[in-house]
C-alpha cells in the first residue's frame, strides 16, 4: 500500500473506526518512514540486561550531552498531524510530566544507563525537542495523539525516550564496545614481538653509586646491539658519548634531538634514548633500563612499563631500587619470564652528620645545598655570594648544556667556585663532586591527584636518591656527608632516611592512540579531552596495573580544542612535553597548532619573529625564567618537528639558534647573584613606595584624628613624628635585605606588623588626650 494511498483511506474513516484500523495504517507508515524505536504499545514490562555486564558503574559526570535540535517545518507538511489531528501543546506538556514522574519509567531507565542525573537530563531535552518541534516524527505523533484520547499509555513514550537519550549520550549506545576498547588487563599481550622470543631478565638493584648502572653498560657495550633506555636527556647523551668514545657506534634518539653517528646515515646497532623513545619491534641483543623504579611514577610510569614488556632483546637489564624488585618479577611471571636479581653495596661510605649546619658561614668547599624552590634557591645564592663565594646552581628548568656547565664549573678544581646550590634535578643525571649535601628544607611542594598543591615531607627514595650524590666513587671525594641546614630538621632526616623504602605495588598504563582513535569512531562528538576522561573512567586493569595521570594531556586538548585539527594531529600535539605553567610556552603550543591547522609550515624567518629573535642578555630574574621559556618553545618546535617534518622544517636551524639561546642562558646563570641583586633591589624599591603611602594614608589618618580631639595641628604633628623617624629604619632595611640577612616577604611583615602597632599606639594616645581634656573641661 503507497504512502498517498494510505493516508487517503485513514483521512477517510470515520472517528470510531480510526482506532481500530490504527495497527494497519502505522504497519504502512513503517514500510514508508522505517521501523520505530519498538512496537507501539504499552512497554512496562521491557525488560533491559544492564549494559554494565557485572563492571564498574560508569561514573556518569563524564557523559556530556550533545545537542538535539528540535525539527523545524517539514517540506511534506506535518502528516502525524494530517492523520491524526494537530496536538494541543498543553494537553502533551501533562503528558510529559505524567512520564518524568513515574516511578517504573525511571526504573527502566536505569536498566538501560541512566541513573538519576541522565534521566533527568535526557528528559528535559526530549520534553524541550517535544514542545519546539515544529511537527513531529508521525510515529511519536500518533502515540502522543492516543495518549490523549486514552487509546494509549504514558509508557509508550519510553521507546521514543530511550531513542532521544542515546541521541544526547551516545555512549549509551556502545557501553560494552567501549568497554572492550578500554580494557587494559594483559598488557603482556599487547607485545607479540617480545613474546616470541625467550629473554632473560637481570636486574641490577642496589643503592645510589653502588655501581648498578656501570656493570649493565658494560653488557650493553660488549654487545653486537643494543639499547639504552634512560629518564633523561642527559644521561642518553652520556651513554651515547661514552659508546662512541669506546669506539661502539651510538645512534641518539630523544624527542627532540636524532643523532645518527654513520656517514651513510644508516642506524648504528647501539642506540641511547630516553625511555619514552625506545623501539619494540627492533631486535637487540643487550637492552638496558635506567631507573625501573619509575615504572611507579603518576605520570611517565607507562613508558617503563612499555619497555620492559616490550623490548625485543635477549637479554634486559634492569637498573634501581630494591623496592621495584618484587613488582618487576611478578609481572615477568605472567610473561613467563624468570628474573635475575644481583645486589649491590654502596662503593663509598656515607654517614648523616650529628649536627646541623645552622648558618651558611659554615659552608666548605664540595658542599651542597638542596633546596625544592626556585625562591630558596635565590635566596641562599645571594647569600652565599654576600659571604664572598661563589656558588654553581642547577634546578629543573635550566636547559641540560646550562645544567652540564654549571656542573662543570662546581667540579673543576681549579675553578674557584666551590658550592653548588641545586634542587633534587641533582638527584640523575648528572656526574657531580660533592662531599656534604645539605638539606636547606625536607618539605617540598607537590600536587596531589585533585591538582591541589601540597606541602609534604620528602620521601625515603627521594631522600636517600639526593643523599647519595654525596662522596661519589669516581669524584674526588671518597666519603659523602649528610646534613639539614637547620637543627630541628636533622631528626626527621634521619628517620627519613632510616625507614625501609616500600615496595612498589604497581605499574604505569596509557592509552594508545588507536585506543583513542576507536573511542572516537564510537563517539564522534565528544572532545578529546572528554575521551580521556570516559576511558580512564571505563577503563579495566589487573592489580598489577595503574593508569597514569593524565592531566597534563587534558590541559593541552582543551587549549587547542577550537582549533580544527585531524584526531591523530590533536593527539600527538597533546603529547608533546610542556610546562604548563609557563605561559608563553602553552601559548606557542596553542600558535604552532593554529599554524598547522591553516596548513602554513613554522619556517626558521617565523620563528625568529615569533620569539622576537635576537633576544638580549637577561638583566634581572624575570628576564632569565623568559629566556628559559624561550628555550622551552624551541624544544617543542623540534619535538613538533620530527613529527610532522613538512610543517616544521627548520629542524638544523632551530638546533643551532638553541645553542646559541642556551650560550646567553649559560651567561646569565653565571651571573644569576648579579641579577638576584637587581631583581631584589627592584622588588625593594617597590616595596618601600608602597609603603610610602602606606605612611602618608596611615599619617594624615592620625592627624585628623588628632586635630578633632585637640582641634590644633600640633597634635597631628607629634602624632606623625614616629612615622618620621622610619626613614632611618627603612635605609637599615635596605641594607639587612642586601646583606641576606632579610628576605623581601619578612620585611613586608615586619613593616606590617610595625604600621598596625603605631595605629593602636596613636589611637590610644588619642584616646588618652581626648579623656584628660574632657576630665579638665569637667574640672572647670
Amino acid at each position: 500500500m503507497s504512502f498517498p494511498r494510505c493516508a487517503l483511506l485513514w483521512a477517510r474513516l470515520p472517528a470510531g473506526r480510526q482506532a481500530g484500523h490504527r495497527a494497519a495504517v502505522c504497519s504502512a507508515l513503517r514500510a514508508h518512514c522505517g521501523p520505530s524505536p519498538a512496537v507501539l504499545g504499552r512497554v512496562p514490562a521491557l525488560a533491559a540486561s544492564s549494559a554494565s555486564g557485572g563492571s564498574k558503574a560508569p561514573n556518569t559526570s563524564l557523559f556530556v550531552p550533545l545537542t538535539v535540535k528540535p525539527q523545524g517545518p517539514s517540506a511534506d507538511g506535518d502528516v502525524g498531524a494530517e492523520l491524526t489531528r494537530p496536538l494541543d501543546k498543553n494537553e502533551v506538556k501533562k503528558i510529559l510530566d505524567k512520564f518524568y514522574k513515574r516511578k517504573e519509567i525511571q526504573k527502566l531507565g536505569a536498566d538501560y544507563g541512566l541513573d538519576a542525573r541522565l534521566f533527568h537530563q535526557a528528559f528535559i531535552s526530549f520534553r524541550n525537542y517535544i514542545m519546539q518541534s515544529h511537527s513531529l516524527d508521525v510515529d511519536i505523533h500518533i502515540v502522543l495523539n492516543d495518549i490523549c484520547f486514552s487509546a494509549a499509555h504514558v509508557d509508550d513514550l519510553f521507546p521514543f525516550f530511550l531513542r532521544h537519550a542515546k541521541q544526547i549520550f551516545p555512549v549509551l549506545e556502545c557501553k560494552d564496545d567501549l568497554r572492550k576498547i578500554s580494557d587494559l588487563r594483559l598488557p603482556p599481550n599487547w607485545y607479540s614481538e617480545a613474546r616470541a622470543i625467550r629473554r632473560k631478565i637481570i636486574f641490577h638493584s642496589g643503592p645510589t653509586n653502588s655501581g648498578k648502572t656501570y656493570h649493565a653498560i658494560q653488557k650493553y657495550l660488549s654487545a653486537k646491539s643494543g639499547v639504552y633506555c634512560g629518564p633523561l636527556k642527559l644521561l642518553a647523551h652520556e651513554i651515547f658519548e661514552k659508546s662512541n668514545a669506546a669506539g661502539v657506534p651510538c645512534d641518539l634518539v630523544t624527542g627532540e634531538e636524532r643523532v645518527t653517528v654513520e656517514a651513510d646515515g644508516k642506524q648504528a646497532a647501539h642506540v641511547a634514548c630516553t625511555v619514552e623513545m625506545c623501539s619494540v619491534t627492533t631486535p637487540y641483543e643487550v637492552a638496558v633500563i635506567d631507573e625501573i623504579q619509575m615504572i611507579r611514577d603518576p605520570a611517565r610510569g607507562w613508558a617503563w612499563t612499555r619497555a620492559l614488556l616490550g623490548l625485543c632483546a635477549e637479554e634486559i637489564h634492569l637498573c634501581g631500587e630494591s623496592a621495584a624488585i618484587d613488582l618487576v618479577t611478578e609481572l615477568m611471571y605472567t610473561t613467563g619470564e624468570e628474573v635475575e636479581v644481583r645486589n649491590y653495596k654502596r662503593l663509598t661510605p656515607i654517614s648523616v652528620l650529628d649536627h646541623a649546619l645552622e648558618s651558611l658561614d659554615n659552608l666548605r668547599p664540595g658542599d651542597c645545598v638542596v633546596c625544592f624552590s626556585k625562591n630558596d634557591i635565590y635566596s641562599v645564592s645571594r647569600q652565599i655570594e654576600i659571604r664572598g663565594l661563589e656558588s654553581a646552581v642547577i634546578y629543573g628548568s635550566l636547559p641540560p648544556g646550562t645544567k652540564l656547565a654549571q656542573a662543570k664549573k662546581f667540579n673543576d678544581p681549579s675553578d674557584p667556585c666551590k658550592i653548588l646550590v641545586a634542587t633534587d634535578a641533582i638527584g640523575m643525571g648528572l656526574n657531580l663532586s660533592i662531599r656534604r649535601i645539605i638539606f636547606y628544607s625536607l618539605i617540598k611542594p607537590s600536587i596531589n591527584e585533585k591538582g591541589e598543591k601540597e606541602l609534604e615531607p620528602i620521601t625515603t627514595s627521594q631522600a636517600l636518591q639526593i643523599a647519595g650524590r654525596a662522596g661519589r666513587f669516581s669524584s674526588q671525594y671518597k666519603e659523602g656527608e649528610v646534613t639539614t641546614m637547620n637543627r630541628e630538621d636533622l631528626g626527621l632526616l634521619k628517620e627519613i632516611l632510616n625507614r625501609p623504602v616500600d615496595p612498589i605495588r604497581a605499574a604505569g598504563l596509557h592509552p594508545t592512540a588507536e585506543q583513542i582513535e576507536m573511542f572516537a569512531y564510537h563517539l564522534p562528538d565528544t572532545t578529546l579531552s572528554n575521551l580521556i576522561d570516559i576511558f580512564v573512567d571505563f577503563s579495566q586493569v589487573d592489580g598489577q596495573y595503574f593508569v597514569c595521570n593524565m592531566d597534563d594531556f587534558k590541559f593541552s586538548a582543551e587549549l587547542i580544542q577550537h582549533i580544527p585539527l585531524s584526531l591523530r594531529v590533536r593527539y600527538v600535539f597533546c603529547t608533546a612535553p610542556i610546562n604548563k605553567k609557563q605561559p608563553f610556552v602553552c601559548s606557542s603550543l596553542l600558535q604552532f597548532a593554529r599554524q598547522y591547522s591553516r596548513n602554513e609550515p613554522l619556517t626558521f624567518a617565523w620563528l625568529r619573529r615569533y620569539i622576537k629573535w635576537p633576544l638580549q642578555p637577561p638583566k634581572n630574574i624575570k628576564d632569565l625564567m623568559d629566556l628559559e621559556a624561550v628555550h622551552d618553545v624551541l624544544d617543542l618546535y623540534l619535538w613538533l618537528s620530527y613529527r610532522f617534518m613538512d610543517m616544521f622544517p627548520d629542524t638544523s636551524l632551530v638546533r643551532d639558534l638553541q645553542k646559541e639561546l642556551d650560550g646567553v642562558i649559560q651567561d646569565g646563570v653565571h651571573n644569576i647573584t648579579k641579577l638576584i641583586k637587581i631583581s631584589e633591589t627592584r622588588k625593594l624599591l617597590y616595596l618601600e613606595s608602597s609603603l610610602a603611602e602606606s605612611q602618608s594614608r596611615l599619617s594624615g589618618t592620625l592627624k585628623s584624628q588628632a586635630r578633632r580631639a585637640r582641634g590644633t595641628k600640633t597634635a597631628g604633628s607629634k602624632a606623625a613624628e614616629p612615622l618620621g623617624a622610619s626613614a632611618g629604619e627603612l635605609s637599615l632595611a635596605s641594607r639587612l635585605v642586601q646583606q641576606g640577612l632579610l628576605t623581601p616577604d619578612m620585611l613586608k611583615q615586619l613593616e606590617k606588623e610595625w604600621m598596625t602597632q603605631q595605629t593602636e599606639h596613636g589611637q590610644e594616645r588619642t584616646g588618652t588626650r581626648r579623656k584628660k581634656k574632657e576630665h579638665n573641661s569637667d574640672f572647670l
